[in-house]
């Protein structure tokens, strides 16, 4: 839009690539360093901010935004924005920059690589064979080819799923709530009821809102025709935990990749999951892999995202 704001006030709320600090003194902001800034803070500083970069380890609902009174702009490296209210944004001409395109090759990555890893018992092969154990029966595989792979949510990290599986041979089909007309060579875009009646894997690509939270439950899992593999690399509170580990003691659910827990801290840096029955009961189960929401987390990742961020930045403001 070419809006021109030469000397701006921002705030930097957590850790980024370097990339987005040195770019902005280069522009001439003022880049204040507020990574141990707790909500407290924010409120006494806000009043005299510009724009801020946020990652999720701030929740700026309209109490806490309503202190910065200056606030032009909020940028988030990455996909998620549930930690924004966005409907105040808009209220008060705060413009919002997000960064999906930075991490979706990570994303699609990090899916493809828990996939393969279940399906081909991999953890397991690795751990018997350090100890001595050769065991090739209890350690066959399962193949990807000409099964149908389901992905919901065909934004940016769905699509780069996609991509990568057209050379395994899958059949992929999409949903999206959202979207519409979005088939292509490599995917068939279908209603959710093809995806109950037709899916060996699900693959949940959403962002974290009402419809997404809890999704997938007893009810969503009983809708599945067949037996199925769940992937969730998304937002962890869309899967609840007592009613998958239900689901895969009764074989409905075949097994389970899961990047991200609804255990999880919103600032999706801390756990507790010891204490909590459900989680102790899936680490118990072969047929389920874990990662510490690290999907989208690659050096490069790191980059991109600064890059896609600070260009749109700068097409809007410069």
């Amino acid at each position: 839009m070419g809006h021109l704001f030469l000397a701006m006030r921002v705030a930097l709320l957590d850790d980024f690539h370097p990339l987005i600090k040195e770019t902005l003194k280069k522009w001439g902001w003022e880049v204040i360093n507020a990574q141990s800034w707790e909500p407290n803070d924010f409120h006494i500083y806000s009043h005299d901010l510009d724009g801020l970069f946020i990652r999720s380890r701030i929740s700026l609902n309209k109490e806490v935004l309503k202190n910065a009174r200056k606030l032009k702009f909020i940028a988030r490296p990455g996909a998620g924005l549930e930690n924004i209210d966005l409907n105040y944004c808009k209220e008060n001409n705060i413009a919002v920059f997000r960064s999906p395109e930075g991490n979706r090759d990570a994303v699609a990555e990090h899916t493809l690589g828990m996939i393969l890893m279940l399906l081909n018992k991999l953890k397991f092969a690795d751990s018997e064979v350090r100890d001595g154990i050769w065991n090739r029966e209890s350690n066959r595989g399962i193949e990807l080819m000409g099964k149908t792979f389901a992905i919901i949510g065909y934004g940016f990290m769905g699509n780069a799923v996609a991509k990568r599986l057209a050379g395994f041979g899958v059949n992929v089909i999409a949903y999206d709530k959202y979207l519409s007309n979005f088939q292509s060579d490599i995917v068939k875009e279908v209603s959710l009821e093809e995806v109950y009646s037709t899916a060996d894997f699900v693959s949940l690509h959403t962002p974290l809102d009402q419809d997404t939270l809890g999704l997938v439950n007893d009810k969503f899992i009983a809708k599945f025709k067949k037996p199925f593999y769940l992937i969730n690399t998304a937002r962890g509170k869309s899967v609840v935990l007592n009613d998958l580990v239900r689901a895969l003691k009764t074989g409905h659910v075949l097994g389970a990749c899961l990047d991200v827990l609804e255990l999880e801290s919103s600032s999706f840096e801390n756990f507790n999951f010891r204490k909590n029955p459900d989680f102790n009961k899936l680490t118990k189960m072969k047929n389920v892999l874990f990662s510490p929401h690290i999907a989208g987390w690659t050096l490069e990742s790191k980059e991109k995202m600064a890059i896609f961020l600070l260009n749109k930045l700068k097409q809007y403001f410069l």
